[in-house]
């Protein structure tokens, strides 16, 4: 489900036009067709900065689709391609305003029928690609088991401890426990102004207490590194859908910011080595985190309502089947077209991630679309799937 799929109200009011906390501010509130185009072309800038880490900005695996290390591919490219993996951090801020957007006036039974029909028919057809594609003779890469391939359907792979398909999927898993957390404390007793900040500000003191206690259980529930992105991200939608007057909205977003910079320099930075296979500047760090934040922001804000363009929907569609299959296929194509074929580096980036989008494309358009809404009726039939 895209962002613009999402969004109610009419359209959006100028951004002179505010309320007072827990007024709704027409044109963001109930009812209408208005559409966020931007925040789908956000998703998709998210996605290609991680296509952009994981193909030129760090060693591994794509060292030896590429025959060596990328820096050597792309010696300017490559200190900048390094800060790609902050698309997740930006992933995750969207990931806030979304589901705090679609979760709004939804029984949990509709809110479990729209997450699970939205996540799972494309990873399920990403995890048996990747499988198939493996397993062929001429690839130089080895599938997983059976077993632990079936394992990797459910998306409970990484708590049950089971090797991963997909080395993207620890993000989903990220997901999954935002959503429950979600659900139980702001869509089940039904979401309001007044329970959608005393979720955000009870969490983010929850997760702060967890990383003091240093119990791994309450790591796993709060997620202390990620719960401030996903935070920022509800704080934001509550300025988009009551004003940039929301003086508590506008603290949750300033404390999410700063608590997530914290832990974006602490899980990212090192100190230079010849030895890493990247290297991130603090000050580059926390810039990339507040421009994922004030992109969002200007989104909620109004101020990106004149980008709305028809084709950042299909881009906002695309995102998430493209995020979910360009690592591990990405390798096999890279290596293809540059060791084999003998492609220039440049000429193999962007054709691999042309073909990966394509392939987003045709799984959206064949797999998404068809199943996405018989999944949701199967799971709410008193609902239209829409």
């Amino acid at each position: 489900m895209t962002a613009s799929q999402l969004t109610p109200g009419a359209p959006p009011a100028p951004p002179a036009a505010v309320a007072a906390p827990g007024r709704v501010i027409p044109g963001r509130g109930r009812g209408g067709s208005s559409r966020l185009r931007a925040l789908d072309g956000l998703r998709l800038l998210a996605a290609l900065m991680v296509a952009g880490y994981h193909y030129a900005g760090r060693g591994g695996e794509i060292s030896r689709a590429w025959g060596g290390s990328p820096a050597h591919q792309f010696p300017t490219l490559a200190p900048l391609f390094a800060y790609g993996c902050l698309g997740v951090q930006i992933f995750f801020v969207i990931s806030g305003f979304v589901i705090c957007l679609s979760g709004w006036g939804r029984t949990l039974r509709a809110f479990l029928a729209s997450r699970i029909s939205r996540l799972y028919p494309a990873y399920w057809a990403a995890i048996l690609l990747i499988t198939a594609v493996f397993a062929l003779p001429w690839v130089a890469y080895k599938a997983l088991p059976p077993s632990e391939v079936l394992t990797n359907l459910t998306m409970l792979q990484q708590p049950l401890g089971v090797d991963r398909v997909l080395g993207v999927c620890w993000t989903l898993w990220a997901e999954m426990r935002f959503y429950a957390l979600f659900a139980l404390c702001v869509v089940l007793p039904g979401a309001t102004r007044r329970r959608v900040v005393l979720f955000c500000a009870g969490w983010t003191l929850a997760a702060a207490l967890a990383q003091a206690a240093h119990e791994p259980f309450l790591d796993t529930v709060l997620m202390p590194e990620y719960a401030p992105f996903f935070i920022g991200g509800i704080g934001l939608y509550l300025l988009h859908r009551y004003g940039a007057r929301d003086p508590i909205a506008w603290a949750i977003v300033l404390v999410s910011w700063l608590v997530g910079q914290h832990y974006a320099v602490a899980g990212l930075w090192h100190a230079p080595s010849a030895t890493a296979f990247s290297y991130r500047s603090t000050a580059g760090i926390i810039a990339v985190v507040t421009l994922g934040f004030a992109l969002v922001a200007a989104v909620a804000l109004g101020l990106l309502r004149r980008v709305d363009w028809r084709w950042l929907t299909v881009a906002g569609a695309l995102t998430y089947p493209f995020y979910l299959v360009h690592e591990h296929l990405g390798w096999v194509v890279v290596r293809a077209l540059h060791h084999t074929l003998g492609l220039p580096s440049y000429a193999t980036l962007l054709l691999t991630v042309g073909l990966m989008l394509l392939l987003a494309w045709l799984l959206h358009r064949f797999l998404e679309r068809p199943l996405t809404p018989l999944l949701k009726r199967a799971i709410d039939p008193r609902r239209p799937a829409v």
